[in-house]
């Protein structure tokens, strides 16, 4: 990476003399692990001694072995695994002044001054006291003889830096809390699970998630999976809710729906603060309706496996980001938690965040609901907002009548979570008073005149649903445009959602340069960007590429496992995304990759050779599986063959070879929670805009739009959602190699070589920055953008 005047690197940090420790505390979460290697193996290369201190606070307490100096082999294959392997325990011992004098003393003999604590909001304030005692903690030992006024002298700051890790995302100030994707991910597939059984025998299922405190898992769960109800403590329901709960479920059983799935927050409250458990609703279910009605309590499963791609990117980022912070510190600088908003690093101020947290817990307990709901920030309260929106139907009476047709299609590939965004479109546009139609097989199916109503009812159960079922075909209209607009006549369509990817931008583009032949086309348009090949400007990130990323992950874990027991060996896999390396170098930075090559950053026979030389370095230490990820269309020359071929002859007596190509296993499978979550709520988000922009266009009984910003792309820019021209977007478009000029991706890529144990520049321009706690930010925040 060039250097420049206006990027700030983080070579000038050092952390020659320093050291750092590494804990983890409180509950453990998926993805601590990852988070561990990263402060490891990012300490150990700017230059600092890093400590692991096993067992949490009761380590820090105990000293001795619990102390120990870690290396960059500790942290091998670690990535992967769940839980967090330095283990966490609660410490009564560390709430005592005499515990916190130990443990400083047992800091101070090995010189550390700088803590890295992975745990919860209790984790965090017990940090932020030891740092705030420290200095009368020194003093006490020097007066009890135990150290000397020099050491006291020498490490006479102590400086914390936090990262979260909670399932329950409970903690104020961050997006998401190291844990929670994953924790979604279990309840999802358990969800999934239980359908099919429910389905078979007509059952109502009552699941019980964790959440004592915060009902995000349940809220989110609920709507990844479209539950008839959910309960949870922010936001209890109204008085007299059984009765409505179970008229929901009867009509849905009228509607000749085979079964009921209603989700349960632990610690669910009704308005007067007295609990709700699974329990009570199935006896409620049963009593009243007398269906067939089990409980699945989901317990401790929810902490468990592997974490999800999201977990150990997100993870990998905040735990460099914590040591450069570290390394930044001086003895005035707060005690900071670091975290991810939107694609930025962000640093708070921990005591905020705490305070902020305890704030929630607070109103809830006097009852104000609507606050506490605030207080968890504008994420939550959109999750809120959309789950009503699409589990509860209005009646027909009470629907406004706009008589306006719209409608949806899917153009492009498949991709994971197409029909979360097409469920979602159809139902917000009937309760905005539409007539929703939907267009099988994309632009042909248009032409071809295969459209037809979709109702409410027709898209239940789609959420869950992978590849696109109302058929997708990368068919672009330029050939067809009288006859599209002679269908869009025949319907009487009023505004078009195009759900794609690359082929639906340049489809979009074609409509709009046909305006002028075709006054039919004057009519707003909107694109919410699908592809697992994440390719379309305009937007960070587009539904179904991490679904596609943990079907890369998932399969890199796999084949590594595959070697254990076995010599040394490197797997090249290849990935796909047509031009766009967006797979293979946020795929290779989650699966622990050694290398990624692709189009965007261009290689050589030198890089490879280097690569290949670097490789067998490290597999003569302890180092026994290597990957290399290559994305399809990196180089026409050095092929998947042809590096396969490569590495085994130059890695010849150190390593053996073996390659695998992943191809369209990468687009199926079932939508991972954020792609359904993502889809549903850009697609509630673009469906709002075309009312919008319907009452504005409506003028001499017509609708008439045909300036630039009523054909547009709705796309996750950093922190928000936005609304941008498509013809605005053609600068930042290189239309023959179908990827966006600047991809924001491509910083991550030094990140992933650093962890690899190469020599890179990383540009560190985003990070530093701290930021003060927003009880709600001026634009929606979607945490995920962090892949």
């Amino acid at each position: 990476m060039a250097q420049s005047d206006n990027k700030k690197f983080f070579e000038n940090l050092t952390g020659a003399g320093k050291a750092i420790a590494v804990l983890t505390s409180g509950g453990d979460a998926q993805g601590m692990n990852a988070a561990v290697r990263a402060v490891v193996r990012m300490g150990i290369y700017v230059g600092a001694k890093v400590y692991f201190i096993h067992e949490g606070y009761q380590g820090m307490v105990d000293g001795g072995e619990n102390i120990k100096e870690a290396k960059w082999e500790s942290v091998s294959s670690m990535l992967q695994v769940g839980g967090t392997v330095i283990g966490s325990a609660r410490c009564k011992e560390f709430r005592t002044h005499e515990g916190r004098l130990k443990a400083a003393h047992n800091l101070v003999q090995r010189g550390i001054t700088n803590l890295c604590v992975i745990g919860g909001d209790g984790s965090l304030t017990g940090a932020n006291l030891f740092r705030e005692e420290w200095s009368g903690l020194l003093a006490e030992l020097v007066q009890q003889g135990l150290i000397d006024e020099e050491a006291a002298q020498k490490y006479s700051a102590l400086h914390i830096v936090g990262m979260v890790g909670s399932i329950d995302n409970d903690f104020c100030g961050t997006d998401m809390t190291i844990g929670t994707d994953s924790a979604l991910h279990r309840i999802i597939e358990v969800v999934d699970a239980i359908m099919t059984t429910a389905q078979s025998h007509q059952r109502t299922f009552v699941l019980e998630v964790m959440g004592r405190h915060c009902g995000y898992l349940a809220l989110v769960s609920a709507l990844a999976c479209g539950a008839d109800w959910v309960l949870i403590p922010e936001m209890p329901p109204e008085d007299g809710w059984e009765e409505k709960m179970c008229q929901k479920l009867s009509a849905k059983r009228a509607g000749m729906k085979r079964l009921n799935i209603i989700i349960v927050a632990e610690g669910a409250i009704d308005r007067n603060n007295q609990p709700i458990t699974s329990e009570h609703v199935k006896d409620l279910v049963v009593r009243r309706l007398g269906f067939d009605t089990r409980v699945t309590i989901l317990g401790h499963v929810q902490r468990g496996g592997t974490p999800s791609a999201f977990d150990r990117i997100l993870a990998s980022r905040m735990g460099v980001e914590a040591v450069l912070a570290l390394l930044e510190t001086t003895a005035n600088t707060p005690a900071c938690v670091v975290s991810l908003c939107g694609n930025q690093s962000v640093r708070l101020p921990l005591m905020e965040c705490v305070q902020m947290t305890q704030e929630v817990q607070k109103a809830m307990d006097e009852k104000k609901f609507e606050e506490a709901v605030q207080l968890r920030g504008r994420s939550f309260e959109n999750n809120l907002k959309t789950y009503k929106l699409l589990a509860h139907r209005k009646p027909e009476s009470e629907l406004p009548q706009s008589n306006f047709n719209v409608a949806v299609l899917n153009v492009g590939a498949p991709a994971a979570g197409m029909n979360a965004a097409v469920r979602s479109a159809v139902r917000v546009g009937i309760s905005e008073g539409h007539k929703m139609f939907a267009v099988s097989d994309g632009f042909e199916g248009f032409y071809k005149g295969q459209i037809k109503e979709i109702k409410w009812a027709d898209v239940g159960g789609w959420t869950g649903q992978g590849g696109s079922l109302l058929g997708t075909k990368r068919t672009l209209p330029a050939k067809h445009i009288d006859k599209i607009a002679e269908q869009i006549r025949i319907y009487n369509i009023n505004a078009l959602l195009v759900i794609g990817g690359f082929e639906a931008y340049l489809g979009i583009m074609e409509l709009l340069a046909a305006r002028g032949t075709y006054e039919e086309l004057c009519m707003p348009m909107v694109m919410v960007p699908a592809t697992v090949s994440n390719n379309v400007p305009g937007s960070d990130l587009s539904i179904g590429a991490d679904t596609a990323l943990n079907a890369i992950t998932d399969t890199c874990d796999r084949i590594k496992q595959s070697a254990s027991g076995t010599k040394r060996r490197v797997f090249i896999i290849e990935t796909m995304g047509g031009y766009c390396g967006y797979l293979a170098s946020v795929g290779g930075l989650a699966a622990g990759a050694d290398a990624a090559y692709i189009y965007e950053e261009p290689f050589d026979i030198r890089d490879l050779q280097s690569n290949v030389e670097h490789l067998t370095e490290k597999m003569k230490t302890s180092i026994q599986r290597g990957l290399v990820l290559r994305n399809e269309n990196s180089n026409e020359n050095y092929t998947t063959d042809f590096i396969y071929q490569l590495y085994s002859e130059e890695g010849r007596g150190v390593f053996d070879c073996r390659k695998n190509v992943l191809g369209h296993m990468q687009q199926g499978g079932a939508p991972s929670p954020f792609d359904r979550n993502f889809g549903t709520k850009i697609s509630a988000k673009a469906m709002q805009w075309i009312t919008k922009k319907l009452n504005d266009c409506y003028k001499q009984g017509r609708v008439f739009a045909n300036t630039e910003d009523s054909a547009c792309l709705l796309g996750m820019r950093r922190r928000a959602l936005i609304f941008q021209p498509v013809v605005q977007l053609k600068d930042e478009t290189d239309f023959v190699h179908r990827i966006p000029k600047e991809q924001w991706w491509l910083k991550l890529r030094p990140l992933m070589k650093i962890l690899a144990k190469y020599k890179t520049s990383y540009d560190v321009s985003d990070s530093g920055q701290l930021e003060h706690v927003a009880v709600n930010r001026p634009k929606e925040s979607e945490a995920r953008a962090a892949i």
